[in-house]
């Protein structure tokens, strides 16, 4: 199969995670060499396909040094699982817009290097694919990087909760432009909002009613940092409304970030209390605790995403896909059940058209 040309916008923990995945997967021909991946082909795609042909930060420590270097270098400090030889792929300054919150200021040191073209960068790397690992708050930074990627005719992944791929607005760009766009913030492999809304589905097609429940999370990565600062609300309405979807009636629902505390590192602690009544209005109470490593869990699932787009650029498919972003991420812009998605995910790299 053909390479499935990448372009990095962000290069912290989960670029990281994302980096290393490719090399630690990159030899796995069996099912059984591909622990924690749910396709080790998809639509003929091998993760070993996926390649990095270019990539934009703006931290000191990490611009004008190769890809491989720059994964690690601070203020990242996800897990090593993975040795990453060097790539040939230097880190180019970006623009900094909006970034950088007040309270990473004191963790990101902004480079003194100025800023490339980047629409020219990207079409000087015959990227295909824009993937946007900026911050939660990065709205501006966001919006223009989704820009760059349809100057340069690049398809677009916003794992971010800036809504591009859910807003009407860019949806018509992209179709227009003959690009495929998915969003909007990622959903995470082991990820609190699944596993709250499994349970929540499990428990009430078991006929317990649930009147009130929560999941909250706690995390020590910069991601963790800035959504304290500027999304805790914007990332709690998107996580509540996600969850409240898999309940057939109202209820108490609350569902997202709650602090940062700095020596978790890259972990994340999320907190579950689920309450309701079963047969004869019996109580019943769920609480529970599910610790991560916060990168690695996006790992799989871009996997997934970044093959998928890649299909679609293959087809011609223009615009929003609708499965993938599903199956994907918390806001997409079209939600369905959770079984629906990823059984249209499933038709689409298939070949079926979306419905």
């Amino acid at each position: 199969m053909s390479k499935v040309r990448v372009a990095l916008v962000g290069v912290g923990n989960c670029a990281s995670a994302l980096v290393q995945g490719v090399n630690y997967y990159a030899k796995a021909e069996k099912e059984e060499q591909a622990l924690g991946l749910r396709h080790i082909s998809l639509g003929g795609y091998h993760p070993r396909n996926i390649e990095f042909v270019c990539a934009f930060d703006i931290e000191a420590r990490k611009v004008g040094k190769d890809l491989s270097e720059a994964v690690f270098s601070p203020p990242n400090n996800t897990l090593r699982f993975a040795d990453v030889p060097k790539m040939g792929v230097p880190v180019s300054k970006g623009p900094v817009l909006d970034g950088v919150g007040v309270l990473l200021k004191n963790v990101v040191k902004i480079s003194k290097q100025p800023e490339v073209d980047v629409a020219e960068k990207l079409k000087e790397n015959r990227a295909e694919i824009v993937v946007n690992l900026l911050p939660s708050g990065a709205f501006k930074a966001t919006e223009w990087y989704a820009e760059q990627a349809l100057e340069a005719g690049c398809a677009f992944v916003n794992a971010s909760p800036v809504f591009i791929a859910s807003r009407t607005k860019w949806a018509k760009q992209f179709e227009k432009a003959g690009l495929p766009v998915v969003g909007d913030d990622l959903a995470d492999q082991v990820g609190s909002t699944a596993v709250h809304k499994t349970l929540l589905k499990l428990l009430s097609e078991q006929g317990v009613r649930i009147n009130e429940t929560y999941q909250l999370d706690v995390g020590g990565g910069t991601e963790s940092l800035d959504t304290l600062d500027r999304t805790r609300e914007l990332k709690r309405s998107v996580k509540t409304q996600s969850v409240e979807s898999v309940l057939p009636y109202k209820a108490s629902v609350v569902a997202g970030s709650t602090d940062y505390v700095d020596f978790l590192e890259n972990r994340r602690d999320s907190f579950f209390w689920i309450k309701g009544f079963y047969f004869g209005k019996v109580p019943m109470l769920l609480d529970m605790r599910l610790s991560t490593v916060d990168a690695p869990n996006a790992g799989s699932v871009l996997f997934d995403v970044i093959r998928a787009v890649k299909i679609a650029l293959d087809r011609k498919i223009a615009g929003p896909l609708w499965s993938v972003s599903a199956a994907a991420f918390k806001h997409p812009p079209k939600n369905m059940p959770m079984d629906t998605a990823e059984k249209q995910f499933e038709e689409f790299v298939l070949g079926k058209r979306e419905r």
